[in-house]
């Protein structure tokens, strides 16, 4: 089944990201990635996919904030959450087929132009990548960041284990060379089997992740107003000051709305290799968020899970 979707994020300046074979704090299961082709482009399909969402935003670093490139200073400010639509400013994700008959498969899927429907072959490069994509299960409780692999005809692939059956969306986090902004587009991922939705985990200011390690979250996010959050890591009791860059940064910041999924991203301020990573954000609105932070420690990258509230 074919789509095509939308941006979204949030931002403020240097630290690690994304990877594979991550430790989830908080109920998220560990995080996979990397892997390499040929869809075609599908109108009406990217309408109906439209209507999970609706919202608008730019990349990082640009005059709309959002996505995985430079991230501006202050964090979201004024954009408006994305990742909820399938097609976006002359964008479109394409996704090969939207349900997978178990919990490993193999996602395939297209960024194609609206005008002519051929496939987007040229990106510049974000965090050494071309292109990040991050898979959520709808109830919040599983995450995983994946780096597919683009072939010549700009299919994209990438092997995915997801922890159960049930539904996910997808985001595609990227930058079509010779654009300012970056995109951000999202799709829904059906995963057959039997399938409980988990309660969204209770509000926790700590989060541990398996290899002895725990997550604490000082400050909280603020609807319509800029908010200081910093995340300390230890490691069987003793502060971490040797965090390792992941693609260029000391962390990473991925903010989940509750409800609809709206994608925000932020990056960290400049500052040393730990034990805190400090971000400066801002919610879209009042309710509650899940927060995944992405470090790298030990050669490993791991992720600490919370849920926040938006006063």
């Amino acid at each position: 089944m074919h789509t095509g979707t939308k941006i979204a994020a949030f931002a403020a300046a240097v630290a690690a990201t994304f990877g594979t074979a991550y430790g989830v704090g908080s109920g998220v299961g560990p995080v996979t990635a990397e892997a390499p082709p040929a869809p075609r482009h599908d109108s009406a399909h990217a309408q109906k996919e439209q209507t999970h969402g609706e919202a608008e935003a730019g990349h990082a670093g640009d005059a709309v904030p959002g996505g995985l490139g430079d991230a501006v200073p202050g964090g979201l400010g004024d954009a408006v959450p994305g990742g909820l639509q399938v097609s976006e400013r002359g964008y479109s994700l394409d996704l090969e087929r939207d349900r997978l008959p178990g919990r490993t498969g193999e996602l395939r899927f297209t960024i194609r132009k609206d005008a002519t429907g051929a496939a987007v072959t040229a990106y510049r490069k974000e965090h050494g990548k071309e292109l990040h994509l991050i898979v959520v299960s709808r109830d919040l409780t599983g995450y995983r960041h994946l780096h597919p692999v683009r072939a010549a005809d700009g299919t994209w692939s990438t092997p995915v284990a997801l922890p159960a059956a049930g539904d996910y969306r997808i985001f595609a986090d990227f930058t079509p060379r010779g654009e300012k902004e970056g995109l951000t587009l999202g799709a829904g991922l059906g995963v057959a089997g039997r399938y409980a939705p988990a309660p969204l985990p209770a509000p926790s200011a700590t989060a541990r992740v398996p290899g002895g390690y725990e997550v604490r979250l000082e400050g909280g996010l603020k609807a319509g107003a800029a908010s200081g959050l910093t995340l300390r890591v230890s490691k069987d009791g003793r502060p971490v000051t040797d965090l390792q860059p992941y693609l260029g940064a000391y962390g990473h910041l991925v903010a989940l709305r509750s409800g609809d999924l709206a994608y925000l991203h932020v990056h960290p301020h400049d500052g040393g290799p730990g034990p805190g990573v400090s971000f400066t954000a801002t919610a879209p609105s009042t309710g509650t968020y899940r927060l995944f932070l992405d470090f790298r420690h030990g050669g490993e990258v791991r992720t600490a899970a919370f849920t926040v509230h938006a006063a």
